[in-house]
């Protein structure tokens, strides 16, 4: 299945979002752009980096990034759809706090994503 604006062929850029982890911050999920392998929180995510790249890049679809989820996301249709496997790694450590990064997360942060 080939899917425009879906690269099977390219890794994820890393274990976490790449904004959150140069700005210090953190993140409740995280999802995969498809077409790049950009790594942003999600849209339960305080900043939101996953959608704001798809904006700024013109990248449409994502990935979840989480382990035992394998859903990808069209955010200009606003739909699920189905897509081929990508490049290894699938999802973050398993071993990597949700959400977190754990040593990130302040204690209000269920807090914080309601105000």
């Amino acid at each position: 299945m080939t899917i425009a604006g879906i690269n099977p062929t390219v890794p994820p850029s890393g274990d976490g979002c790449v904004e959150c982890n140069e700005s210090g911050s953190w993140w409740v999920h995280l999802r995969r752009c498809t077409e790049c392998g950009h790594i942003g929180c999600c849209d339960d995510s305080l900043n939101t980096h996953a959608r704001k790249h798809a904006r700024s890049s013109g990248h449409r679809y994502i990935r979840s990034y989480e382990p035992d989820e394998d859903w990808f996301w069209d955010y200009v249709a606003n739909e699920y759809l189905n897509g081929p496997r990508l490049a290894p790694p699938q999802h973050q450590p398993r071993s990597q706090s949700v959400p977190g990064p754990a040593e990130r997360l302040p204690e209000d942060w269920q807090e914080l994503l309601s105000s």
